[in-house]
């Protein structure tokens, strides 16, 4: 699964090298306008399975479940394979929401005054932006849509 990539970079030589296997490829689609997803945009364009939730992706009858951030044949329901430790509760998801509105914050400045982990405050970013109402701007600073 490639989730970031320039028009030319090492992940997509390796996504080509899995096709030409036969191995599934999937990609994370990304903002047209971020030359860092020019490369993951032109896999989707290539038939790559989209992955547009963190909790599973279904494809040919059969689903791949989020594992260690990749998504790996899982042969049932994305819920049953999915590690649940991995997604934030709703309570930060509401505090780091309360946090964020129209002007730029940084992510740092989310982290400290959420007072949750990077992580979960990057997994809770992810969503908002596989959701379409995440803004991202320069020097690490984000902003709701």
């Amino acid at each position: 699964m490639v989730v970031e990539a320039a028009r030319r970079s090492g992940s997509l030589i390796t996504a080509r090298f899995a096709g030409e296997q036969g191995r599934e490829v999937f990609a994370v689609p990304g903002s047209p306008l971020d030359p860092r997803s020019e490369g993951t945009n032109g896999l989707l364009k290539q038939g790559a399975t989209p992955v547009t939730d963190r909790r599973g992706c279904h494809r040919n009858d059969r689903t791949y479940s989020w594992q260690e951030h990749q998504c790996r044949f899982g042969g049932g329901s994305s819920t049953a394979d999915a590690r649940t430790s991995d997604i934030p509760p709703d309570g930060e998801r509401t505090r780091l929401l309360a946090l964020m509105g129209p002007a730029p914050v940084s992510i740092d400045d989310l982290v400290r005054y959420s007072n949750t982990s990077a992580t979960t405050v990057r997994s809770v970013l992810l969503e908002l932006e596989i959701a379409g109402r995440l803004e991202r701007h320069g020097a690490g600073l984000v902003s709701l849509r």
